[in-house]
């Protein structure tokens, strides 16, 4: 971003109702982070770095594009569900040019990605292994596009200019303002609730979730009876999950703020008619402000932004701490199935309706996952067994037996051997000083993720091997059939 696309943007921002203290915050360029913002001078905790009017948030709620279709029309198009309607938002916006309350902000936003989003196939190879390409979501953001976006546009030539399409309405810029969203957007919360914090939520959650999403307030936790309401009702629930949420928002300015694992100094609050930039500890004069992600791990990152966090770790290595591994329940339905000749479709279903998820997270804490012991347990129980289970509508206990160590064992190794190369091969490669940027980023994620694996595996065999030397044994069972066809686990979350 050059300087004089900043200056005009800060112009524009403060002429808009937005206030920043530009004695205390600049925006100047970090090396290997891009442009962010510095502190001018020692910034005390509590301190208010600038402040953003709501009525400057570019989302479906702000911009005047779905009252110019006709809400109804909106609607009708399936607009409201997914990005797709925040994307056309901002491509309209952007075809207005300076006419465009916001031509400033969307003048200062990238025009270009690293994110995998934009790599060739030989590129996305370097991921196998790793969740990365199945969440990209590039299949079906090019069947919205299709089914949805061309055919608003197409059907309203008197707001989509025809000779406009071919400029602001291709493929390729729906790309752009769907990065755009996903590295930059936040979700703020529409209610009128002062002093809350508009924080990352979960990173575990990646599918959709905007790039800082708000933490709402515990009190605002739905209740247990309304769960099961949409338990009760699964096409009521997947149709609110396809929903856009009303607050994914691009904020002018807060999303100009960099991020790296553990280092946020400042976050964003909302009240009723702003949102305010807050330092959240003391911030020294030439250090850089942080915002937060969640501290996600180094696959997400750069998923979303492009970017790895190559931080120093307590083995002396540098990676995130914030890695995870992904495990789907399909290797512990395989896995199982390699001792216990049991029929798992029902038990699968059963387990998913009891809210169990189909993908268990592995940590750096080298912890067995306690859902992928129950889950295992339920897969292994007799026939009689299953039948009690059910009775009591409750997924087994993660108790943790020998025999279950050895399936965990099993899934493990299954997960790491999707992997096309070893640990060391990989370590090796990184040393490669002629690497592409694409494919160093994608080593370091199949490293971080590997090395849990590893370790988890080497604590698992020493509880094996405590387990045997205490005389636990390692007793295998033959499980009765409980009717059905093997199924594979169906729903991610």
């Amino acid at each position: 971003m050059a300087e004089d696309t900043v200056a005009g943007l800060l112009d524009w921002f403060e002429a808009s109702g937005g206030s920043l203290d530009r004695s205390s915050v600049g925006f100047t360029v970090f090396p290997g982070c891009g442009r962010g913002a510095v502190a001018l001078q020692n910034i005390p905790e509590g301190h208010v770095l600038f402040k953003i009017p709501r009525n400057i948030l570019l989302s479906t709620e702000t911009s005047t594009l779905p009252s110019l279709v006709g809400l109804d029309r909106w609607r009708e198009a399936k607009m409201h569900l997914g990005w797709v309607g925040l994307i056309l938002c901002m491509m309209w916006e952007s075809a207005q040019g300076s006419n465009s309350r916001w031509s400033k902000y969307l003048e200062s936003l990238p025009e270009m990605f690293d994110t995998p989003m934009f790599w060739g196939d030989h590129d996305l190879e370097e991921l196998k292994g790793t969740s990365v390409v199945e969440k990209l979501g590039k299949v079906e953001a090019e069947r919205d596009f299709e089914d949805k976006l061309l055919p608003m546009v197409q059907s309203r030539p008197d707001i989509f200019l025809p000779d406009t399409i071919p400029v602001y309405y291709t493929l390729e810029v729906y790309h752009l303002m769907g990065s755009r969203i996903l590295s930059r957007s936040f979700d703020v919360e529409t209610d009128e609730s002062e002093d809350d914090e508009a924080g990352p939520s979960d990173a575990a959650d990646t599918s959709l979730g905007s790039a800082m999403e708000v933490d709402h307030p515990q009190e605002d936790a739905p209740a247990e009876d309304s769960e099961q309401t949409d338990a009760d009702n699964p096409e009521e629930e997947e149709r609110e999950e396809e929903e856009e949420p009303s607050g994914v928002s691009m904020v002018p300015l807060a999303d100009m703020l960099n991020a790296r694992y553990g280092a946020d100094n400042a976050k964003l609050f909302y009240e009723k008619d702003e949102l305010r930039m807050v330092s959240t500890k003391p911030i020294a004069a030439g250090e850089q402000i942080w915002n937060t992600y969640g501290d996600l791990p180094n696959a997400e990152l750069l998923r979303r932004y492009g970017h790895v966090d190559m931080l120093p770790l307590p083995d002396g290595d540098l990676g995130n701490p914030g890695d995870v591994v992904e495990i789907p329940a399909d290797l512990a339905v395989v896995s199982v199935l390699q001792t216990d000749s049991v029929v798992t479709k029902e038990r699968i279903d059963w387990w998913l309706e009891q809210g169990g998820d189909d993908v268990v997270v592995l940590e750096t804490d080298l912890e067995i996952p306690l859902a992928l012991v129950s889950l295992i347990r339920l897969l292994r129980l007799s026939g009689d067994e299953w039948e009690n289970t059910k009775a009591k509508d409750k997924v087994p206990k993660p108790k943790i037996e020998a025999d279950i160590l050895d399936v965990v064992r099993a899934v493990l190794e299954r997960r790491l051997a999707e992997y096309p190369s070893s640990l060391d091969d990989d370590r090796q490669l990184l040393r490669d000083e002629t690497l592409s940027l694409n494919k160093k980023h994608a080593l370091v994620v199949r490293i971080g993720e590997k090395k849990i694996l590893r370790d988890t595996l080497r604590e698992v065999q020493k509880q094996i091997e405590a387990s045997k030397g205490s005389g636990g044994g390692n007793k295998k069972r033959k499980v009765v059939p409980d009717g059905g066809d093997t199924g594979r686990a169906s729903k991610r979350r």
